[in-house]
């Protein structure tokens, strides 16, 4: 496929999981995520917290509930409950993934991540740099 009809793509699905990022509850920050494969959309998922929880993500210290989701391993375990699979999938993230994330990511065989903006911590980027997942950064989604 030619690199400007990808970039179009990339920045449709990107633009897509910053919708899904308004489905989240927590006020600190809103996240989302798209897992795409052979061009169809195979999961999605925001921060939040796990089923049966109360949609309070932080606490009373305005401090994030340790217990919350990470939108990309929200998609990721959607993916681990129906009969797809992440290998060779690409992540559409709205927010660069934190060093926890990105083990899940690289476990689950996704092969490339494009994010909209950089997490404060870069070492979930570079581990999945050193772990051969290709990596886009898309600041312009227009």
């Amino acid at each position: 496929m030619e690199e400007k009809k990808l970039n179009k793509y990339d920045k449709a699905y990107l633009r897509l999981a910053q919708e899904w990022s308004k489905l989240s509850y927590c006020k600190r920050k809103q996240v989302g995520a798209i897992i795409v494969r052979d061009r169809m959309i195979i999961s999605d998922g925001y921060n939040g917290t796990p089923t049966g929880f109360e949609n309070c993500c932080e606490d009373e210290n305005n401090l994030t509930h340790w217990y919350v989701l990470h939108a990309e391993a929200n998609a990721i375990l959607k993916v681990a409950n129906s009969t797809q699979s992440c290998k060779d999938a690409t992540l559409y993230i709205t927010l660069s993934p934190c060093k926890e994330c990105s083990k899940l990511i690289h476990q689950a065989g996704i092969k490339r991540v494009v994010y909209h903006q950089g997490y404060k911590d870069d070492s979930g980027l570079q581990f999945l740099e050193r772990a051969g997942v290709e990596l886009e950064h898309i600041e312009d989604l227009e």
